[in-house]
């Protein structure tokens, strides 16, 4: 069985981790700066649409003070989705766009948005950032001022039409601050940012079946308060899933180095063979541009390629000649052997495992311990048995000397298409 570890892509848990350290660490006085501005432009922005908007429309002050209550509330119910986090909001915007007039939507959701900071009201960074975080809040706001605010199929279409307005807004206001402050590039970041708002798009009719119960029973909106609290608490269960997710593939690359010193303080040529098998191999994955989980197995299957040995006699392992017909079979054993210990370590491992017992098959079928011809070879494999060779070949053995690197690069071209993977071979010459 696949372990939740493994189904976390490694350059996701890495921006995971990063976004997480992000939000804990005090803003830079620029990002300071940068968050002040975008919240400054923003209320000057609210002031003018209120200047000019004048719907006649009127809100009972319990209604707002109701729904900016459950926009803080929505705004605390926080789901991580991918490298970011998607707020419910969108149950409480889309009836206060109904409910109250346009011109006070986005300073009510600028309001809901700084109470839901919590403990962190006090901070003036906090304060910013929501409040510069409150752009979307213009694009519904705007769309129903020009509209009568009755719940019918006509104004959810419009609702529909705003959705992608309100999007680009809130797209345009984080990443331009991020871009500011931090440097950081805009595309990038909407492949993360498109999964929060295919949240926001899903809760849409939602929120508006909330309104339509508000138009015929007055605070009806109150209602979605259950809901909220069971987003809660899945939200809770999600982020305890990431955590247990994030902490297992911490375990298991650290059981794997861990395993790789054992195999050095066993033998040292193995150890220090093992860990220059693992920088050559990543480069060959990364010039052959696999993805990052493939690239991740890679990594742990050249540092635990020959952690079988630890099984072998070391009299053969460091025997100062070639091996006898009996030393020589018990030596193809290891990778078989090193299969099974990883096995038993399970979940991402065990996974490497079958990588591990392949890393001495052929192109050509002629390697062991199955026989395994071409692309049958697990491309993990495959590119560990090219690096595993180039750096014996340019390494001082007990029993010969290392070949210069033009003469290894040489071999290699020679052996291509029969030992080895051509394609590898190539990637392997691009980088050493």
């Amino acid at each position: 069985m696949t372990s939740a570890a493994s189904n976390i892509d490694p350059a996701v848990t890495e921006l995971i981790e990063e976004s997480r350290a992000r939000a804990l660490r005090p803003a830079a006085r620029r990002s300071l700066v940068v968050a002040l501005c975008f919240a400054a432009a923003f209320l000057a922005a609210a002031a003018a649409f209120a200047a000019v908007v004048d719907t006649g429309r009127m809100a009972s002050p319990l209604t707002i003070v109701a729904l900016v209550a459950g926009y803080a509330l929505a705004s605390r119910v926080a789901f991580e989705v991918s490298t970011g986090w998607a707020l419910p909001t969108e149950l409480v915007l889309v009836p206060m766009v109904f409910l109250v007039p346009p011109d006070l939507v986005p300073f009510l959701v600028a309001a809901g948005l700084v109470l839901g900071s919590g403990r962190a009201i006090a901070s003036l960074e906090q304060v910013a950032v929501r409040v510069a975080g409150s752009w979307h809040a213009l694009a519904p706001a705007t769309a129903f001022a020009l509209v009568e605010p009755a719940p019918t199929w006509q104004a959810f279409g419009v609702l529909l039409l705003a959705l992608p307005a309100q999007f680009a807004l809130d797209f345009a206001s984080a990443a331009g601050m991020d871009r500011v402050a931090r440097g950081l590039p805009a595309l990038p970041q909407l492949r993360f940012m498109a999964t929060a708002y295919g949240v926001d798009a899903a809760l849409a009719p939602i929120g508006f079946a909330i309104a339509v119960a508000s138009f015929a029973l007055d605070e009806a909106f109150l209602l979605a308060l259950p809901l909220l609290g069971l987003l809660a608490v899945f939200a809770r269960e999600r982020t305890a899933r990431v955590d247990a997710a994030l902490e297992l593939s911490s375990a298991y690359r650290g059981t794997a180095f861990l395993l790789g010193d054992v195999i050095e303080a066993d033998d040292a040529y193995t150890g220090s063979h093992s860990r220059d098998v693992v920088s050559l191999s990543l480069a060959v994955a990364e010039e052959l541009r696999l993805d990052a989980r493939t690239q991740r197995r890679v990594e742990l299957a050249a540092l635990l390629h020959d952690v079988g040995k630890i099984r072998v006699p070391n009299e053969i392992i460091n025997k100062d000649g070639p091996l006898d017909d009996d030393e020589w079979a018990l030596m193809k054993q290891h990778t078989v052997e090193g299969q099974r210990m990883l096995e038993r370590v399970g979940g991402l491992l065990g996974e490497v495992g079958a990588i591990v017992r392949s890393c001495h098959e052929r192109w050509d079928g002629g390697g062991y311990p199955d026989g395994l011809v071409g692309e049958a070879i697990p491309i993990e494999a495959r590119i560990v048995c090219a690096c595993d060779a180039f750096d014996a070949m340019t390494t001082d053995r007990s029993y010969r000397r290392a070949m210069s690197v033009a003469d290894a690069r040489a071999e290699l071209e020679r052996c291509a298409a029969t030992h080895f993977d051509p394609a590898v071979v190539r990637a392997l010459l691009a980088v050493s």
